[in-house]
């Protein structure tokens, strides 16, 4: 039986630092694995100096996030689609996302988009963002209602009837990879191992950041031999992180010893299962081929 899982992301570069891990855990398992971006991040800022010396990254800043989600795509093996929509930006408060941006447009024709994806790939699994978008980025969140949305409708023939032959998804996550019982874990066996270690002190100041987000976690998908190819993918959108971003603060060898793991919350499904999982395809049979 083919397994198939769609992850549907905001931007490029969310699918590196947000379930790469798992991706390439899937991939090596048969799955066939396809990431969705719903915009280019044409408005996002260029966060490595190296990669602002490029006159690209002035000139066609959408070209050359294109290029590096092509790198990244191949690093961990699975599809990709764009759906095509205009990066919306992250505006003060208080301030519109500019007209036609993905956060801007309607919910419904997005949403179509979406559903044309669903129901010609077939997944059984779809991966996105929870109800705040992960955080409260105005595409992460337009990301979850689309998703959310495509969740109910996929199956349905009277919605989106041109959008192909209706497909019901048989499990939907939501990532929840920043839980704050991972960041205690991973910080206690640092004081554990390393009780002189200098990136104590940087951790302490960086925990506040994530101990008020509850840990909902009800699936956890063993993955730690593959952060170093995570790792890879996440270089490979340079414009967007830096050699010394945060994302690379922990050693991966303290990470797979503390939490080997990749995290996620069941929000809906179509199958049995259980209370908790260690397979995101738990519950799927023959008889959703």
């Amino acid at each position: 039986m083919a397994l198939r899982l769609i992850a549907v992301h905001a931007h490029p570069d969310d699918e590196s630092s947000k379930g790469a891990a798992t991706y390439a855990h899937y991939v090596e398992q048969g799955v066939e694995v396809l990431v969705v971006s719903c915009t280019g991040g044409e408005r996002g800022d260029v966060l490595n100096e190296l990669a602002a010396r490029d006159p690209k990254s002035r000139r066609d800043l959408a070209g050359l996030r294109r290029g590096e989600m092509a790198k990244a795509r191949d690093i961990l093996g699975f599809e990709h689609r764009w759906l095509g929509y205009e990066d919306s930006g992250l505006p003060a408060e208080g301030i519109a996302v500019p007209a036609g941006s993905f956060a801007d447009v309607p919910i419904e024709f997005s949403a179509e988009a979406l559903v044309r994806l669903v129901r010609d790939f077939k997944p059984h699994v779809m991966i996105t963002y929870n109800e705040r978008g992960g955080y409260p980025h105005p595409d992460h969140i337009r990301c979850h209602e689309i998703s959310k949305l495509a969740w109910d409708v996929s199956g349905d023939a009277e919605t989106f009837p041109e959008a192909g032959e209706p497909w019901a998804i048989g499990k939907l996550y939501y990532e929840s990879i920043f839980n704050s019982e991972r960041m205690v874990r991973v910080f206690e066996t640092l004081r554990e191992r390393e009780p002189d270690s200098p990136l104590i002190a940087q951790f302490e100041a960086m925990m506040g950041r994530f101990l008020d987000r509850p840990s909902d976690v009800t699936a956890r998908v063993e993955v730690g031999r593959f952060f170093d190819r995570r790792d890879e993918a996440l270089r490979a959108h340079a414009s967007q992180v830096a050699p010394d971003s945060s994302f690379f603060f922990w050693p991966n060898d303290l990470q797979r010893e503390a939490w080997p793991f990749e995290d996620y919350r069941l929000a809906a499904s179509r199958v049995a299962t259980s209370e908790f999982e260690t397979d995101l395809f738990q519950g799927i049979t023959e008889e959703h081929a």
